[in-house]
């Protein structure tokens, strides 16, 4: 059902004020930046060698990364896995129990299908689940290392 590590996603008050940090300083290369209306959120992508990391940055104060910011402060949202069928394994998790935050897929950033299931299931961890979008061939994306 999990195929891997999609990305880690890190809560920040501000794109413009994160970035430099992230990519001048530590040399990682920004994909590029999408706004999640659904969210209320606008998701930078950077690149590290394979490891993908979503700066994510509140457009609404009352949005959950905006919530989160002000419970806890900028720093680590949650983990995101990556599934081949997102409504499958959000079957699969409730049917074990797993208190899912999603009954059924939505959409995120870069066209992909995903769901939440609630931290206290691992320990505090949020975990999201990815499904990354069919390529144009129709055989579902990866979603690893940088395109």
């Amino acid at each position: 059902m999990i195929e891997g590590l999609h990305h880690i996603g890190v809560a920040v008050r501000s794109l413009a004020e994160a970035l430099p940090q992230w990519t001048k300083v530590l040399g990682m290369r920004l994909q590029g930046i999408e706004d999640v209306p659904t969210e209320r959120v606008r998701v930078a992508i950077l690149w590290a060698g394979s490891t993908r990391i979503e700066l994510l940055e509140p457009t609404s104060p009352d949005s959950p990364i905006a919530k989160f910011i002000d419970k806890r402060g900028p720093g680590v949202h949650h983990l995101a896995l990556k599934c081949g069928d997102a409504a499958e394994s959000i079957q699969v998790l409730a049917a074990a129990g797993a208190p899912m935050l999603d009954r059924s897929p939505r959409p995120g950033a870069h066209d992909t299908l995903v769901a939440f299931v609630h931290p206290k299931y691992l320990d505090g961890v949020l975990l999201e689940l990815v499904q990354d979008p069919p390529d144009e061939h129709g055989c579902r994306k990866t979603g690893v290392g940088p395109s």
